[in-house]
């Protein structure tokens, strides 16, 4: 398990969607580290945000944000979550970014990793300190090797092996993390839709007679972009990603150990095996 890095108390978490970025607040609450949820309207979970010191934020108000962490006396931040990447256009800019808009338009002339980078090299070059889920939370890691009762098979093994390397791949472009294999065959690779996305053309495909295995054939595979800034945007993997792995009869994930991360693990293993699916931590 990676060590956790010498943070200071409180920490900012700028939070987009998903259940992520409530178990990383309870992981530090639990080390005595005071989580201060920065909430992105209209993707962090309001209902959720009751039990945790919070403010909302709008994508592109940098100013208000930094304002906001100083007043809070946050010199470290991690952003999590799940947000659906806006066009430039879409978003209304404080004094605060537009200060900075040649830094800001740079970023987004390029893939998810690309943006999230550069968005982080603003704050730093502010004063703030960037850190990772790594960093934080690594209780929420992925562990090496099986987790369920159900393993993969000598078939399994060369398909997850052929999705590695299809990853590898792909990183240069910085398109996605995931990608389905059955039988040899690469059906699906993740694009800005994501996995459920991804999973969910599995299905569809499946439902045509496009893809012709049989069920519980093929694997989802997903690892982190080679040369990925591991501080932001880590393969995610929870009970969501089996329901839809189900739905694509598949036989099980595999994903990179330590470089993915699990917010709801006892649900997941539940759900696969209760379904007869492996989940796999693969070594780096």
């Amino acid at each position: 398990m990676a060590e956790v890095a010498q943070i200071s108390s409180p920490i900012g978490l700028v939070a987009g969607g998903g259940v992520l970025p409530f178990a990383v607040a309870d992981s530090l609450l639990a080390r005595g580290i005071t989580p201060i949820i920065f909430a992105l309207n209209g993707f962090c979970d309001a209902a959720a945000l009751h039990r945790y010191r919070h403010h909302w934020i709008s994508i592109g108000r940098f100013g208000r944000l930094q304002k906001l962490l100083r007043a809070e006396h946050c010199r470290e931040l991690v952003f999590i979550g799940a947000v659906v990447r806006p066009s430039l256009s879409e978003v209304r800019l404080d004094w605060g970014a537009i200060k900075v808009i040649r830094a800001v338009m740079a970023a987004y002339r390029g893939g998810d990793d690309h943006l999230l980078s550069g968005i982080g090299q603003i704050f730093e070059q502010d004063g703030f300190r960037l850190l990772g889920i790594r960093d934080v939370a690594p209780d929420l890691l992925m562990p090496a090797g099986c987790l369920t009762r159900a393993t993969p098979d000598g078939s399994t093994v060369a398909d997850i092996a052929k999705g590695r390397a299809v990853l590898a791949a792909l990183s240069p472009f910085d398109i996605g993390q995931g990608c389905v294999v059955i039988d040899g065959h690469v059906v699906a690779v993740e694009n800005i839709g994501g996995t459920d996305a991804l999973l969910a053309s599995v299905a569809r495909l499946r439902a045509q007679r496009l893809i012709r295995a049989k069920p519980r054939r093929g694997v989802l595979v997903k690892a982190p972009k080679i040369g990925q800034n591991l501080r932001f945007d880590l393969p995610a993997l929870g009970p969501r990603t089996i329901a839809g792995a189900v739905a694509a009869e598949l036989a099980g994930v595999a994903v990179v150990a330590g470089h993915t991360v699990v917010a709801e693990p006892q649900p997941m293993i539940e759900a696969a095996d209760r379904a007869g699916l492996f989940i796999t931590g693969m070594p780096t």
